[in-house]
């Protein structure tokens, strides 16, 4: 899961209580964490419906990062449980950065995710800095941590528990408590796998302040087959529709619709991923309903670590 700025599931914004965009990077969380559910077990029994944050993913990761100029990325493997990672960003549009971004991996031979990041950490050249702390506890029972600061100043601080049963995923999390200040904030996930290929469920966000006080509702389903994924979020803050289809083994699509009762604002979005993997190249296009046209263009060097990325316009 993202930041507490990304809590909430409600189009057209990152927090419902918040006009401040979330930061992009940690938007997305490590692969193990989110993982889908498969399509049958062999045993006849439900799936497990993975977590509430991943329903969309499928169809988000077709979907380019849009940046302006050109990324760099120079992946390190130090040792079979530490990886590190360098991020240059040069624009002239946006301001540039540097991020160095570290991961301390899991190597429990028990554990059920021996891939797992058991502590993430990223600083950039600003001095803001993102540190994540998963665990598994048990087999079913995994927690997480999340600090987040803007340079000096802490932004966000939150503590997450999930348990994952045989067919079903609830999750809470408890985010910027303080107690001088008398505000917390508490979030609410269950997924329900009702067949195969259909899952139901929903989130209850709930904000107290000296001043303010609210929560938000949103139901959830998704419904997928082999070759595609329907998803859709819906309830008081607006509703968040996603179609993924994988046409082949190279190209893949996907459609968004988001509207937001707070801003009144809907878009539609549509983005296609062509994987070229005789060039070591992949391609990621989008276009939306504002009339914004983008593409990234990643590169794998065959015989050098980085990924080079930039951007068609």
């Amino acid at each position: 899961m993202g930041s507490v700025l990304a809590l909430s599931s409600a189009p057209g914004q990152s927090w419902p209580f918040s006009t401040e965009p979330a930061p992009s990077r940690w938007d997305a969380h490590p692969a193990h964490w989110d993982n889908p559910p498969r399509w049958e077990r062999r045993d006849g029994r439900l799936p497990n419906p993975g977590s509430f944050h991943s329903l969309h993913r499928s169809c988000k990761e077709v979907f380019p990062q849009q940046i302006e100029g050109v990324k760099m990325i120079l992946n390190k493997t130090l040792s079979s449980f530490f990886k590190a990672s360098h991020t240059l960003h040069l624009s002239a549009v946006s301001p540039s950065y540097y991020r160095f971004h570290v991961e301390h991996l899991q190597t429990d031979d028990n554990s059920k995710d021996k891939d797992a990041p058991a502590l993430i950490g990223e600083m950039d050249s600003s001095g803001s800095l993102n540190a994540h702390s998963l665990l598994h506890l048990t087999e079913r029972v995994r927690a997480r941590t999340v600090f987040q600061t803007q340079q000096s100043q802490f932004v966000t601080w939150q503590f997450e528990t999930e348990y994952r049963g045989n067919d079903f995923t609830a999750a809470v999390t408890v985010a910027n408590p303080d107690i001088l200040r008398e505000s917390v904030i508490l979030v609410a996930h269950f997924l329900q796998s009702v067949s195969s290929g259909l899952v139901l469920g929903g989130e209850l966000v709930y904000h107290r302040g000296r001043t303010e006080e609210g929560g938000i509702l949103t139901l959830a389903g998704q419904y997928s087959r082999p070759n595609w994924v329907v998803t859709l979020n819906a309830g008081k803050g607006g509703a968040h529709a996603s179609y993924y289809h994988r046409a082949n083994k190279q190209i893949q699509v996907g459609v968004e619709f988001e509207a937001s009762t707070r801003t009144q604002e809907t878009t539609t979005s549509f983005g296609y991923k062509m994987e070229l993997p005789e060039a070591n190249m992949v391609f990621r296009g989008m276009v939306n309903s504002r009339c914004i046209i983008g593409g990234v263009l990643e590169k794998r060097l065959t015989h050098f670590p980085p990924h080079l990325l930039w951007v068609l316009l």
